[in-house]
This record gives C-alpha cells, structure tokens and sequence, in this order.
C-alpha cells in the first residue's frame, strides 16, 4: 500500500513570489489531469487564486499541456473561463466525453463556442448543442442603467441576458447608431425591444454588404538575383518588399533570414550550390524553411563577380521529415521526461552514497560499480536535459529572461568544469584572452547551456594531442561571437552528415554524447536561435553568434 503525498507536497510550497506561485500553479494543474488529485472545491480554488499571479503566457502553456491527456471536466471548465487566448488553448485539442462537452457548453461564452465550431473530431451530440446556441452567439449586449424610480421586471431582464454577448467580428466594427432614430430606453419597461431589434438588422446588413478580406497567395516558389555582396535586388514569384534587400551572404544580423555554412562557403569561393537551407522569419506568405540553388554570375567582358542567379523552393517531405512533429508529442515527450527525471535523478544519489560510505562501509568491489552507475547515470541526466530542452523548443515553451552576461566569466567557469573531460580524451583547451570579452545579453543559464553543451561536444571528439582554440570577439554587426576550432575527427566531414551523426554510426569512447553528436549540434542550433543569435558550422571551426549588450542598447535607443 502506498500513499500519494505529491498534493500535500505541492500545497507545502512557497507560493509567495512569481516563480513559486508560477510552479505551483503548473505542478497543480498537472496532477489535476492526470487523475493523481480530485478535481474538488480545494483544489480548484487555489487554482483560481493561484491564476491572477501566473502570467497569461504560462496559463496557455499549460493549457496547451491538456493535449495528451484527458483532464476532468471541472479543471476544463476553469481554464474555459479564463481570458480568451488561455481558454482558446485548452479547448482547442482537449479531449472529453460527449456528456462533458454538453455540459461544458453552456458555461462557455462566445469565443469558446466559436473555437469548438473550428473543431472537425466532434461528435454530432456537441454539435448540435453548439448549434443550439447559434443566435445567442451573434447578438448585441445591451443593459440600460435603471433609474431609481424606474420598475424593473423580471421577463425583460431575462431577455436582455440571453441575448448578452456579441462575436468578435461585431466588436472589432460596432455599428454605428442613426443619429435621427436614436431613441433612449422607454422608461415603461426599461427595454426598448424594437429598437435592439432593428439595431441587429442593421448590423447584418452591413456584415452581408462587407466585402471578405483577400486571401494571400501561397508561395511555394521564387527567383532570385543578387549584387556581389550576396544583396538580392531582383526577384520574381513572391513579394518584392519582402525579399529585396535581404543579404544572402551571411545570416541577416535582425533575424529575419538565415542560411547555412554551405551558401556563406559558395560566396566566398564564387561556386555554385544545390538544396541550401534558407529559413525566412517575416511576411506570412514566404515564411518558414527553404531550400535555394544558385550559379554565380561573371561580367562577360572582365570576368569580375557580380552576383549569384538562383531559384528557392520550399522542401520535399522527405526534407524535413525529421523535424515535422505536433505540437502534442513535444508536450508528451516533456511529460515522459518528467517522469524519467526523478527516478534517474534517485539512481544517481544512491550511487553517491554507496561510493562514498556516508551510509556505513562498502567492499572496495561494490563502490566502484556504484562510481560507475553514478557516471552513466550523470550521463542519463544530461541526455534527459537535452531532451527536455529540445521538447520545450518545439512547443514554443521555452522560458528566457533576459540579463546582462559577462562573456568572460562565463568562458572560464565552462572551462574549469570541462577539464575533467578534455584529461579523459587527452586533448588540450585553449581559451584565449577575455579580459576585453564582450557583455552578451540573454538569460545566463541558457548561455551557458548553449556554449558547455557545445564545447563538451567538440571535447568529446577530440583525440589525444589536440589542442581545441576558443576565443570570444566583436565581429563586424557589434554582435558577440564565440569561436571553437573542430577537432579532425568533425573537421572532416560535410555539414550535412556532422548534423546527422548519431550513437550508431559513432564509436562508443568516453565522453561521447549519450544522444549523438548531430543531436547535440541541432539542439545548439536551436538554441541559439532562440537566444537571438546563430550557429555557424564552418570545416575547421564553429561560430556562435550573440546579441551584444552595446548592439542592444543602440537598437533600444533609435526605436
């Protein structure tokens, strides 16, 4: 028999600041769905008191956790009553009985109605209970203040609140009252029927005479020619304020285009190349990944570089097959790590107290295998962190508080604590100057995540000998760059297989990533993006691109 205390160990925490009021609020609603406490009057009101200090951002976040699972109706219905964008996220894929939904629907107002009518996994019982609510969904709210002297009666109070709520296309363009039929509410009734009747004619005769707003066209395909300088001034296929002007030739230092290590190595050697990536962040019609081909372009008289002809197509499934994940299975795969975290967490200091006789003398032969489960368990844990960091990444999860970092600093402590490893591989670090290292902006711990996890990595490949050079530096944009020299053993492979190596085609030695070395190098990637800036993956060396705290502070100032 075995007693469930997580509530009582959740109820026990500080709830006082931000972040205990943010983690008790998630760990709750957690244990709430998935049935492990009852979803009573308690429980639901520390929800409900909880909700006013947890930011809207995180209430969606956990919202958007019901997904997988199959929450009670009670704790639906708590979220469906919160602000729209909290709502729209728990109702939008959570799961539930026919009775629930029936239930549910009448406590919803007109937005949660109208994000279930976008919902095709409906069974015909709900639909039609939505249906049911179909005129009360598109009516005008209308309460006039009585007078002191005025008698209210019951049956208009009621009509009044049933025809309460308009939809969003009502109040984003409210009608406009005829200033010579404007009338006051009788003072007999308190209601003036006729008069909300004929303002609701006249709202959906304007709605029916208002033309639909023009769909934009989907672009699958463009040309593209550039200057010299990787600039593109001419385009054809997609929209030219959008393209022209975009710099091809390294990452756009706005975030607003970013390409791969093999078009930066075409242009400066003048070669042509197939089937670059090229990620675009900004009209909605040409956003997402791309992969473009290009020939460079000679001056047929002097023979002078004068740009590359190219053309950009979005990817073939088989292209991005790897990454095309829901939603709902990055949240399921966090749920998995949390549930693996504890346990191998456990192993770990168990390890510890076995290896270091703190619980009474161990034979010599049994506390060596436990400094050995110790290993492979710090092992588990960081393929367990790297798991639930890339899970957070693809549910747009990820929290980041920006602070002031000294790059420096930083580099030293990353360095001490990868000693032991690069002893391991009998290779050599080599950390250049940083007392004039540059101040980055980011949150720190995700900084150092970036850059240990990265040059862990790069240790990990190294053969005896070796000597890993790092170096922080300004580059040209006032931005932060971070330096690695590659190893031999990744110096000589393309981009494309180093991005794709994993434990199978690796040798299992010491140090390597317990998830492979191409996992390791994506995650980095992507955090990087997150963080604002880039990694670039050039044949001898690595590059991580940061925000600047100077470039911050000028951009803060001309907007």
């Amino acid at each position: 028999m075995r007693f469930d205390d997580s509530l009582k160990t959740v109820l026990a925490a500080d709830a006082s600041t931000a972040f205990g009021a943010q983690a008790t609020f998630r760990q709750l609603a957690d244990l709430i769905a998935r049935g492990r406490v009852a979803a009573d009057d308690e429980t639901l009101g520390r929800l409900r008191g909880l909700r006013d200090q947890v930011p809207v951002t995180v209430r969606a976040a956990v919202a958007r956790s019901f997904a997988l699972g199959q929450p009670p109706v009670e704790l639906v219905a708590l979220f469906a009553q919160d602000e729209p964008g909290v709502a729209s996220a728990a109702l939008r894929a959570v799961r539930l009985p026919s009775d629930d939904w029936v239930a549910l629907i009448p406590q919803l107002g007109p937005s949660g109605r109208a994000t279930l009518r976008r919902r095709e996994d409906l069974d015909v019982e709900v639909e039609r209970a939505l249906a049911s609510f179909g005129s009360t969904d598109f009516t005008l709210a209308y309460t006039p203040t009585p007078s002191a002297d005025t008698p209210v009666h019951a049956p208009v109070l009621g009509l009044a609140e049933s025809m309460a709520g308009l939809v969003a296309e009502a109040a984003a363009s409210p009608l406009q009252a005829d200033t010579e039929t404007d009338r006051q509410p009788g003072s007999a009734s308190g209601f003036d029927i006729a008069e909300l009747v004929d303002r609701i004619a006249s709202y959906q005769q304007q709605r029916a005479g208002s033309p639909a707003a023009p769909i934009a066209p989907v672009v699958d395909h463009f040309r593209f020619q550039t200057d010299a300088g990787g600039v593109i001034r001419w385009t054809d296929g997609a929209p030219r304020g959008a393209l022209i002007g975009l710099e091809l030739a390294r990452d756009d230092a706005a975030g607003t285009a970013q390409v791969d290590g093999v078009v930066q190595g075409a242009f400066r050697q003048r070669t042509s190349f197939t089937d670059a990536r090229l990620t675009l962040d900004m009209s909605e019609s040409i956003r997402g990944e791309w992969r473009m081909s290009a020939v460079p372009l000679f001056d047929p008289v002097t023979g002078q570089f004068i740009g590359y002809n190219g053309a950009a197509r979005r990817p073939r499934i088989d292209q991005v097959a790897a990454r095309i994940a829901e939603k709902g299975n990055a949240e399921g795969l966090r749920r998995l790590v949390h549930e693996l975290r504890t346990p191998t967490n456990a192993i770990a200091g168990f390890s510890e107290l076995i290896e270091t006789q703190l619980l009474g003398p161990v034979a010599p032969t049994y506390r060596e295998r436990a400094a050995a489960i110790r290993l492979l368990a710090a092992d588990l844990v960081a393929a367990i962190e790297d798991l639930d960091l890339a899970a957070r990444i693809e549910a747009h999860a990820l929290e980041l508080r920006p602070d002031v970092v000294e790059l420096g600093p930083l580099l030293t402590r990353i360095m001490a604590d990868l000693a032991p490893l690069a002893a391991l591989r009998e290779c050599t670090l080599d950390l250049a100057s940083v007392e004039e290292a540059p101040t980055i902006v980011g949150d720190e711990r995700a900084i150092e995540r970036l850059l240990s996890r990265l040059i862990a990595t790069l240790v990990s490949s190294g053969q005896s000998g070796e000597v890993i050079h790092i170096a922080a530096s300004w580059n040209g944009s006032a931005n932060a760059e971070v330096t690695m020299t590659c190893p031999r053993a990744l110096a000589e492979l393309p981009r494309d297989s180093l991005l794709n190596l994993d434990t199978e085609t690796e040798s299992q030695t010491p140090g390597t990533p317990l998830l492979g070395t191409g996992f390791a190098l994506r995650l980095s990637q992507s955090l990087a993006s997150q963080l604002g800036g880039h990694l670039a993956i050039a044949p001898d060396r690595m590059t991580v691109t940061l925000q600047a705290a100077v470039a911050a502070a000028r951009r803060a100032i001309t907007s």
